[in-house]
């Protein structure tokens, strides 16, 4: 009897830990399916964007044209000269907003929890508002005071948040406080602007792809090739933060350093993003969510939420500059789709009982 309990009970052993690696199989290969198939819809995205306009140019030349395979004066011109920077600020801030979205979103456990609302990108928004009106600053200045106030904002918030530990909510509650106090602040700098000044300041404020430098470009895609790569790596602990930090810590998993640590490669990563163009608003917000739908149970990849991100900022920029009556700022259209969505979010979010 004994013995026929005991090989039953291996037998069940072996057949749940067959049935976990076959799932765990089937996880990583939709995870890989995903992520090839919206590689494919960024790079067709990145070089629609660069084919479409009052000269229209194929696919063929536009890719010979990007990688120096051929030599057409006024294609390179067009394509290089005047599509080619915008098309590649789309791609890079995409990517590092989505990335850093999801993370925080992952991290601080809130489907509410993105850079747009936790006064990362208003902190950044005051410091380029300021150099603009009263420093009279542009180009680089701009961006290197945006970048500084993001981090600065990043870190008020997790020192005020800090109680033996950091936990979603809190951090959270805080973000939209200082988020509020940086916006007041920003509306007080305006008012004290010449005309063209406040002109200059709201058309930062509101973002868009095509007024980044090459300096600036080459900087955040210098980023996205280090911090990327770190940041998958520093995702697979959040599995055990999700069972609270005791737990985590019974796990072996260092709670409060692999916290601090993606939070951190976040902050950089949508530091830089604004930076370079500005603060595009609920980008970060959305591209985490869709990214998960696409995944299902393979969910919580950094990595395909970047391409969700990159994709939904060409689209956008698409939008904002070919489909409407007149060109508009792509942060308009960023604005105007993810507005309804966050109040689609609020009310199923409130609905489940899942709001804090």
């Amino acid at each position: 009897m004994t013995t026929t309990t005991t090989s039953d009970l291996r037998s069940a052993t072996s057949g749940t830990a067959a049935a976990l690696r076959a799932n765990r199989r089937r996880r990583a290969g939709r995870s890989i399916l995903v992520t090839c198939a919206l590689t494919v819809a960024v790079a067709a995205l990145f070089v629609f964007t660069m084919m479409v306009g009052s000269f229209r140019i194929g696919a063929g030349e536009v890719i010979a044209s990007v990688l120096h395979l051929s030599d057409n004066p006024s294609v390179d011109f067009v394509v290089r000269g005047l599509r080619l920077p915008t098309a590649a600020a789309a791609l890079t801030v995409g990517l590092a907003l989505g990335a850093s979205g999801t993370i925080f979103q992952q991290v601080l456990r809130n489907p509410l929890a993105s850079p747009d609302f936790v006064g990362i990108t208003s902190g950044a928004g005051l410091a380029a508002a300021a150099g603009i009106v009263l420093l009279q600053a542009g180009g680089l200045v701009v961006s290197g005071l945006a970048l500084g106030g993001a981090i600065l904002a990043a870190l008020a918030m997790y020192l005020l948040a800090w109680r033996d530990g950091v936990t979603g909510y809190r951090f959270i509650l805080i973000g939209i406080g200082v988020a509020a106090f940086f916006e007041g602040l920003i509306g007080y700098v305006l008012s004290r602007a010449q005309l063209f000044e406040a002109r200059q300041a709201m058309h930062w404020l509101i973002g868009s792809v095509g007024q980044a430098s090459t300096t600036e470009l080459l900087l955040l895609t210098g980023a996205l090739v280090v911090l990327l790569p770190v940041a998958v790596l520093l995702q697979r602990p959040l599995g055990a933060l999700d069972l609270g930090d005791d737990t985590a810590r019974t796990l072996g998993a260092r709670a409060e350093l692999s916290r601090a640590g993606l939070l951190g490669t976040a902050v950089v990563l949508v530091a830089l993003a604004v930076s370079v163009a500005g603060p595009i608003a609920f980008v970060a917000l959305v591209a985490g969510p869709i990214a998960n739908r696409l995944l299902g149970p393979a969910a919580r990849g950094v990595l395909p939420a970047a391409l969700v991100g990159a994709g939904l900022l060409l689209t956008a920029d698409l939008v904002a500059v070919h489909l409407l009556p007149t060109p508009l700022p792509t942060g308009v259209v960023t604005g105007a789709v993810g507005a309804p969505y966050l109040l689609w979010l609020l009310a199923t979010t409130n609905r489940q009982g899942a709001g804090g």
